[in-house]
């Protein structure tokens, strides 16, 4: 039996003078890049840089927008009414977007960032909302968002509307019994060992779940699966991760291949 999962990483968050992940060695193992569109991180020089560096690497270009919080680099939540949130996502895709036209680069996906992302996790209509809005302005693009216990209906649902959603897991984080990611303030949130982190990505896309911190299984369809690129140990597990995918039957490659 074969398997299809993708490799992303959060890209292109260094800011000004300020370098800030390895966006350079990471770009060696994964298939789609989520890059920070100026809110949270990055600028417009960085931002280019990293949609020429996902060209020159043939990975798929995704926007990463989030909360107006360059001092807390987004992870803080933002009590920001709908239409704001919404134009805000608007204006933050369409400024990358302008950088994968000027270098005839595809725009692949959205996935929101930090705070907003795991907000949005349960808030239905709003992602709902916002999705639309977003594919109203720039196509039918794919939307990651975080697989949880309730991912699996709630992908049926997407597809009923036409919008096209890819469920994303992280082998570097631990999880609640709920199926959402536990907090960076717990110590044991961020997984350091690269050998774990693989074994773990091949477990998740495999036996298609998640085992929480407190050992429960959470059984979910896995599409993706995202590295930090700031997080050195994940770095060195994205080759392992490549080395066992292709021992268990697994091809790595981008969402847009296989997210109908």
């Amino acid at each position: 039996m074969s398997f299809l999962v993708d490799l992303n990483c959060d890209m292109g968050e260094s800011f000004g003078a300020y370098k800030i992940g390895n966006d350079e060695e990471v770009i060696k193992y994964i298939t789609s890049s989520n890059i920070a569109c100026g809110f949270h991180a990055s600028d417009p020089n960085v931002m280019e840089l990293t949609v020429k560096l996902c060209k020159e690497h043939d990975v798929m270009v995704g926007a990463h927008p989030g909360y107006p919080d360059l001092l807390g680099f987004g992870r803080r939540f933002m009590d920001v009414d709908q239409q704001e949130l919404t134009s805000s996502i608007i204006y933050q895709v369409g400024a990358l977007k302008g950088f994968t036209g000027l270098l005839d680069m595809p725009l692949q996906h959205i996935k929101l960032h930090g705070a907003l992302y795991n907000y949005i996790v349960n808030k239905e209509e709003l992602f709902l909302s916002i999705a639309a809005s977003a594919r109203k302005a720039f196509g039918n693009l794919i939307f990651l968002t975080l697989g949880t216990k309730r991912s699996n209906e709630f992908k049926k649902k997407c597809k009923k509307q036409g919008i096209r959603i890819a469920l994303e897991a992280f082998p570097d984080r631990t999880y609640t019994d709920e199926g959402e990611l536990l907090p960076r303030k717990h110590q044991e949130a961020v997984l350091k060992d690269p050998e774990l982190i693989a074994q773990r990505a091949v477990r998740m896309v495999k036996e298609k779940g998640i085992e929480s911190v407190n050992g429960h299984w959470i059984e979910m369809d896995i599409d993706t699966l995202c590295i930090h690129g700031d997080n050195e140990e994940s770095i060195k597990a994205a080759e392992k991760i490549c080395g066992y995918a292709a021992q268990e039957g697994i091809t790595i490659q981008p969402l847009s291949l296989f997210i109908t």
